[in-house]
């Protein structure tokens, strides 16, 4: 079996709707053959939250449009994971701080971990120089100033830090639909607008 040192593990859960941004994967996969030495396996991996292989992940993902309501299966594996060390990448797909995903998952996390738990990271985190360098921290999303969601630009990213170490980060910025294009479209950009999550990425194996 070949050897990897990451792999992109799309998480599903029973609640709302998980299978998002279809392309994104395999676009960020590129990025990160492009700028790093890491060895990726190019083929996305998805796994159901309640299944115990997703504590094995180095990373996860984990995306919707819908209402959030975990499973006590699905509970009891995601504190497991960000309490042991793994690293969660949550992003509300309808980029609204008031909208239905980011209220119910925001209510479930609270549940889980307390209600303060999830909190701003200021903007020179870290995460922002894991590898390229932001220095106003989160990028800005074309989607989020497109007439839907809240319209506004969300400034700051949320997240859960255990130990100094963020496991779990939370955008409200829509990145995944941002980040979902066939990747050889990149070459019309005039900045590779994956940068970010090649940062995220690096950071989270930096744990």
């Amino acid at each position: 079996m070949a050897s990897y040192d990451f792999y992109f593990t799309r998480l599903t859960y029973e609640s709302g709707d998980w299978d998002v941004d279809v392309r994104m994967p395999s676009n960020v996969l590129n990025s990160l053959v492009e700028y790093t030495t890491l060895r990726v396996d190019p083929v996305e991996r998805i796994v159901a939250l309640s299944d115990p292989k997703m504590l094995e992940a180095p990373f996860c993902y984990f995306a919707g449009h819908k209402l959030v309501q975990f499973t006590a299966a699905e509970r009891k594996n995601l504190e497991r994971y960000i309490k042991g060390g793994g690293f969660l990448f949550v992003d509300d797909c309808n980029h609204d701080i008031d909208g239905l995903f980011a209220k119910s998952f925001e209510a479930e996390i609270g549940r889980i971990f307390g209600p303060k738990a999830l909190h701003k990271i200021p903007n020179n985190h870290a995460i922002y120089s894991s590898f390229f360098k932001f220095e106003d921290g989160p990028p800005n999303t074309a989607v989020e100033l497109n007439g839907w969601g809240d319209d506004l630009v969300h400034d700051y990213l949320k997240a859960i830090e255990i130990g100094g170490r963020v496991r779990l980060l939370y955008s409200n910025k829509d990145y995944g639909c941002e980040w979902d294009y066939d990747f050889r479209n990149k070459r019309f950009l005039a900045i590779d607008n994956t940068r970010f999550a090649v940062n995220i990425i690096q950071y989270a194996l930096g744990a």
